[in-house]
């Protein structure tokens, strides 16, 4: 076998590049030996980027290259988005998943706590960081809540098929919820009252799929065909109409000046995510297909839709914009090993 690099100092991490793999591997003085690890074949990385994250990124930049060069209103492709597709894929994953009432309310309170930590993540190390407080929101909101919808999904189906992206769905509802709430309360720098934020939730079209779905699960009701066949066609709708929304809404990226806080939120939300997906996933118990989506969405860069609150809100809106399009460009160097990690 021909090595191409050899150890790193001794007593550091040592990372080896041969002819056919990557191999990672711990310094003598911690293991008493070599041991290795971690193997990922670069065939392998290569592939799985190819397979599932290229056709995302193509797409994503069709819809950019469309509202760069012609007049979209991506404000209507959103609401079609947000009103038809989107609850019509939730429904119909959760009516026709294994995913029972348990192993929801699991990944409802798994979402939550990565959230909340990834939040709090982002609090302190803005704090140390000594951040000023607009661009010390502005990373929280980021950090906190993913793109879990138009790129986590796609990207969950790919890697891992339908019954992890019923799981991934409630992840997205969850994520969904609490950005309408949490996140915009935190984006409105306190102009918003909570209960406000609270009854804005009962007019998310995504709330009412998640309730009829488990009602018609728990009942066992019946379908009749012609209203299947329409769910079916509609939320074979989502995924592709999500990813052009992607790249249309990246079209409207303005730069920050702030290199810090971008650098910070982007480092964060791509480090730090992945790395709380999996110890929560444990925490939790989850196995399968329930272990993949999850942490797959908890890894997954800054949410565009933190571009429109932050917008609609003035908090920092270039820096915000510039931490999604930063973040969205370089999460394949994270997402690939990642989904290579929970293929095995």
């Amino acid at each position: 076998m021909h090595l191409e690099a050899g150890y790193a100092r001794k007593g550091h991490l040592a990372w080896i590049y041969c002819n056919d793999f990557l191999s990672f591997k711990l310094p003598n003085a911690m293991k008493g030996g070599d041991y290795n690890f971690f193997t990922m074949s670069f065939t392998e990385l290569f592939s799985t980027f190819v397979n599932n994250l290229l056709p995302i990124l193509l797409i994503a930049t069709a819809g950019y290259i469309l509202g760069k060069t012609l007049t979209v209103d991506s404000r209507t492709i959103g609401r079609m988005v947000f009103y038809i597709f989107s609850p019509m894929l939730v429904f119909n994953l959760m009516v026709t998943s294994q995913l029972n009432l348990k192993q929801a309310l699991t990944t409802v309170e798994y979402t939550a706590s990565v959230i909340v930590i990834l939040g709090s993540l982002a609090f302190i190390l803005g704090k140390l960081f000594r951040l000023e407080r607009p661009h010390l929101l502005a990373v929280i909101l980021t950090v906190a809540f993913g793109n879990t919808g138009n790129y986590g999904l796609p990207l969950v189906k790919f890697a891992f098929g339908d019954e992890a992206l019923a799981v991934a769905s409630i992840f997205y509802v969850t994520t969904t919820i609490l950005f309408n709430t949490v996140g915009v309360v935190i984006a409105s720098l306190g102009h918003l009252d909570l209960k406000s934020a609270i009854l804005g939730v009962f007019r998310l079209p995504i709330l009412y799929a998640v309730v009829i779905a488990l009602v018609v699960k728990g009942f066992g009701i019946q379908i009749p065909l012609p209203l299947a066949r329409t769910i079916e066609i509609a939320a074979n709708g989502a995924i592709p109409a999500m990813i052009i929304l992607l790249g249309l809404e990246l079209t409207r990226i303005e730069w920050s000046h702030s290199l810090r806080a971008v650098g910070l939120g982007v480092a964060t939300k791509l480090l730090l995510g992945p790395v709380v997906g999996l110890l929560l996933a444990s925490l939790f118990g989850l196995h399968g297909h329930a272990h993949q989506g999850s942490t797959i969405e908890a890894s997954m860069p800054a949410a565009v839709a933190t571009t429109v609150v932050a917008t609609e809100y003035k908090l920092e809106p270039s820096l915000v914009t510039a931490i999604v399009f930063m973040g969205t460009i370089f999460s394949p160097l994270t997402l690939t090993p990642l989904i290579v990690f929970l293929s095995r």
